[in-house]
C-alpha cells in the first residue's frame, strides 16, 4: 500500500455508506445499489459487469503485470427492519434498513477499487470485485454468484465481516470452522381435534408437539459429542383456537446449527427419526420440511496465518484477535469450500460513541473509522498474496 493517503478517500467511503444506508434494499431487489456500485466502478475505468446472480455486480482491475487472481467480496442487501436511528443518514425506505453493516462493507470495497485503479502499473496479477446479492435469505447469493463464473480463474479469496461486538480498531479471525452452518425446521403436525372435555376421542396435536420439543432436545444432548458444538432451538409452537378445543394441528418451526458436516449429518437424521417416532407413538400424521442453509464457513490455514501476519504489521499486534466459533452463519462458506480463502471480523463498536446495538437491531449502527481499516486490510491481503506469488514463480523458474 506504500504511502497511499487513504484519509483523503475515507470521507467518500462515508458518503458512499451513508448513501447507501438511506435507500437500502432487500435480497435481490438491490437494482440501485447495484446500478450505484457499477456506476463508480465504471468512473474509476474498472472493467465492470451488471446483473450477475441476478442483482451482483463484477469488477475486474488487470494489473499491468503478470500474476494469480484475487477475488474481494461484498455483500450488499439490507434487510427488513425498521430503521430507529435518529440521524441524517436513517433509511428512508419503510421496513427496510442496512442492520448487518453491507452498506460498510460495499463501501469499503468501493475504496479498495479506487486504490487498484489507480495503481495497475505496479499491480502483479488481477483484483476481481464481488458485489454480491442476497447474503441475508438462504439459500444465498454466493451459489449464484459462483454458478455465473464468480470465482472462475480466482486462486484465493479474501472477505470481511464488519462487527459491532468488536471495539474500533480490533480485528478477528481464526484458522477453521469459524462460523455455523445454519439449517431450518417447519414441522406440521395433524392430529383430530375436538372438545377438550372429551379428549378420549381425539389426537391432541398440543400434546404431542410439546412431547416433541422435550425429544428433540435430547438429539444434542444424547446424540452429539459433547467435544463438537451443536445448537438446536425451537423458535416458536404455534397451536390451538380456544381453551376449551382440543387442537387439530401444531406447527413447530427452529434452526440447527453445527460446524462440521458429520455433526450436521447426525442431527438431521436423528431429527427426522425422533420427530416422525413421536407422532406416531401418539396416532398424529406429520410433514417435516427440513431446509439445509449455509455450511459451515471454515477459513484455509494458509490464509489465515497471512492475516494474522498482515494485520499484525498494519495495525500492530495489540489490535489483531484469535475469535471464538460463534452461531451465526454467512455464505461467503461456499466461497472458501471451491478456493482458499479467509474470513474476518472488522471492529466497528464504540461505546464512548453509543455504538453499541447488536447486529439487526433496528438501532444499528457502525464507527465508520471500521470501514476505513477493512479497505486498508483487503488491499493488504491481495497486495502480499499477489507479491508472494511472484516471488515463488521466480523462485521455481530460478
Amino acid at each position: 500500500m506504500g504511502n497511499y493517503n487513504w484519509e483523503a478517500l475515507f470521507p467518500d467511503m462515508v458518503e458512499w455508506r451513508r448513501h447507501l444506508h438511506r435507500h437500502p434494499e432487500l435480497s435481490y431487489q438491490e437494482h440501485h445499489t447495484m446500478k450505484f456500485i457499477a456506476d463508480i466502478l465504471v468512473s474509476f475505468g474498472i472493467e465492470t459487469t451488471s446483473g450477475v446472480g441476478d442483482t451482483g455486480v463484477i469488477g475486474v482491475i488487470k494489473g499491468h503485470l503478470p500474476g494469480k487472481t484475487v477475488a474481494l467480496r461484498a455483500d450488499i442487501d439490507a434487510l427488513p427492519i425498521q430503521d430507529e436511528k435518529e440521524c441524517e443518514y436513517a433509511s428512508q425506505v419503510d421496513g427496510v434498513m442496512h442492520a448487518c453493516g453491507h452498506d460498510g462493507h460495499t463501501a469499503g470495497l468501493l475504496a479498495v477499487a479506487r486504490y487498484f485503479s489507480e495503481n495497475r502499473a505496479t499491480l502483479q496479477g488481477e483484483i476481481r470485485l464481488i458485489f454480491q446479492p442476497g447474503e441475508e435469505v438462504c439459500p444465498g447469493g454466493a451459489l449464484k454468484m459462483i454458478a455465473a463464473g464468480a470465482l472462475e480463474g480466482v486462486d484465493v479469496i479474501y472477505g470481511v465481516h464488519l462487527w459491532s461486538p468488536l471495539p474500533v480498531g480490533i480485528l478477528a479471525s481464526a484458522s477453521g470452522p469459524i462460523m455455523a452452518s445454519v439449517d431450518d425446521f417447519v414441522i406440521d403436525i395433524t392430529g383430530k381435534g375436538g372438545h377438550g372435555g372429551i379428549p378420549h376421542v381425539t389426537v391432541d396435536s398440543v400434546l404431542t408437539g410439546s412431547q416433541l420439543v422435550v425429544q428433540l432436545q435430547s438429539i444434542v444432548s444424547r446424540n452429539v459429542n459433547p467435544l463438537q458444538p451443536a445448537v438446536l432451538t425451537v423458535g416458536t409452537i404455534n397451536s390451538g383456537t380456544a381453551k376449551n378445543i382440543i387442537a387439530e394441528t401444531c406447527r413447530i418451526t427452529g434452526t440447527v446449527r453445527t460446524f462440521d458436516e458429520e455433526t450436521r449429518a447426525t442431527i438431521r437424521k436423528r431429527f427426522d427419526e425422533v420427530t416422525r417416532h413421536v407422532c406416531a407413538m401418539n396416532g398424529a400424521e406429520v410433514e417435516i420440511d427440513y431446509m439445509m442453509g449455509y455450511p459451515p464457513l471454515v477459513n484455509h490455514a494458509s490464509e489465515t496465518d497471512r492475516f494474522f501476519a498482515v494485520a499484525t504489521e498494519i495495525f500492530g499486534e495489540e489490535h489483531v484477535q484469535v475469535t471464538p466459533p460463534m452461531m451465526p452463519a454467512e455464505d461467503f462458506a461456499y466461497y472458501v469450500q471451491e478456493v482458499p480463502g479467509c474470513f474476518v471480523f472488522v471492529g466497528v463498536g464504540n461505546e464512548d460513541k453509543g455504538i453499541t446495538y447488536p447486529h439487526h437491531h433496528p438501532r444499528f449502527d457502525m464507527d465508520e473509522v471500521g470501514m476505513l481499516n477493512a479497505a486498508k486490510l483487503l488491499t493488504a491481503l491481495a497486495e502480499n498474496y499477489l507479491q508472494q506469488a511472484v516471488l515463488e514463480t521466480q523462485h521455481t523458474v530460478s
